[in-house]
């Protein structure tokens, strides 16, 4: 009798510390959410009223008024496009490799090990790595190829590291059903694996380029402009071959930056042009994220049916 009393006075006091818990984790929760909701609305009521297509289409000025994103926001676009060209084919491969084709041994454990530390590196050390080997080392300058590799460099881990996660969830009933119809080990990972993959890989990707298109400390370092008044050369041209490298080794800036510049100095039309630059970067974040979450969407959806 006794031995039952004090199962339940353990059973009870259990369900008190759950509660308790569970309480401690909401009043956190609302906590958190509140305040990203008030610095949220206050950079929507400081910049959304000057975001508009004079905003959108000058380079920046000395005046406030008259000072444009353009340079920042295509410098972004054309980084963003070498970071993503460089990272998901390579963070791909090598997730791949390293699920599926590298022996299990002490090699492959201390390269997991390291892959998974260089995800939590501080990115001011990746510019670090950028600017004493590509800029000076290999004297490739302060350039949109160079900011695009830093980048990578820095989304790479979150890459193989999803791709690993995401290769590792396929069913191993898949590849032996494979194997059983007498595929060999490529035909299995292109035909089957990868597509069965592919949800969790672009997720992955395209959390990381989210990641990578807010920040300043690596771009920062490897010397990006933080005023620019013109245009680097279109990757696109009349003549063949239609297609132009000349601007991969042009300076540039990018929005983070910009927003940084404008935020140092006094005036507050520059701190208004800050929040709506600000404004712009949240919106492209949350449309990349959003994008991923509807692409997993229905890429699994395409699986199941």
């Amino acid at each position: 009798m006794a031995g039952g009393i004090s199962e339940r006075r353990i059973v009870a006091a259990a369900k008190v510390q759950d509660l308790v818990f569970a309480l401690l984790g909401i009043v956190v929760l609302f906590f958190a959410m509140a305040m990203l909701a008030t610095l949220v609305i206050d950079l929507l009521t400081d910049g959304l009223a000057r975001i508009n297509m004079q905003f959108l289409s000058d380079f920046p000025s000395r005046r406030p008024a008259e000072a444009g994103i353009l340079s920042a926001w295509v410098g972004t676009t054309l980084v963003m496009f070498v970071t993503a060209l460089l990272a998901i084919p390579l963070g791909v491969g090598a997730g791949l490799y390293l699920e599926e084709y590298a022996p299990k041994n002490w090699l492959s454990d201390l390269i997991e090990i390291n892959v998974s530390n260089l995800a939590g590196v501080p990115s001011i050390i990746y510019g670090l790595l950028a600017l004493g080997f590509f800029v000076y080392a290999l004297g490739m300058g302060q350039t949109i190829l160079v900011g695009g590799m830093v980048l990578a460099l820095l989304i790479l881990p979150i890459v193989v590291v999803a791709t690993r996660e995401a290769v590792r969830a396929v069913p191993s009933g898949l590849r032996e059903s494979a194997y059983g119809l007498g595929c060999n080990r490529w035909q299995v990972v292109w035909s089957y694996v990868l597509p069965s993959a592919r949800p969790g890989i672009l997720t992955g990707a395209i959390v990381g380029l989210s990641r990578a298109i807010g920040e300043t400390a690596p771009i920062i370092t490897i010397g990006a402009l933080t005023f620019i008044a013109f245009l680097p050369p279109s990757p696109l041209q009349a003549a063949p071959p239609f297609l132009n490298a000349d601007w991969l080794s042009s300076p540039f800036t990018v929005m983070p930056i910009q927003m940084f510049n404008w935020t140092s100095r006094p005036q507050a039309g520059f701190h208004e042009n800050a929040a709506a630059t600000g404004v712009l970067l949240l919106g492209m974040t949350l449309i990349m994220n959003g994008f991923a979450i509807y692409l997993r969407y229905r890429l699994r959806k395409g699986l199941k049916t």
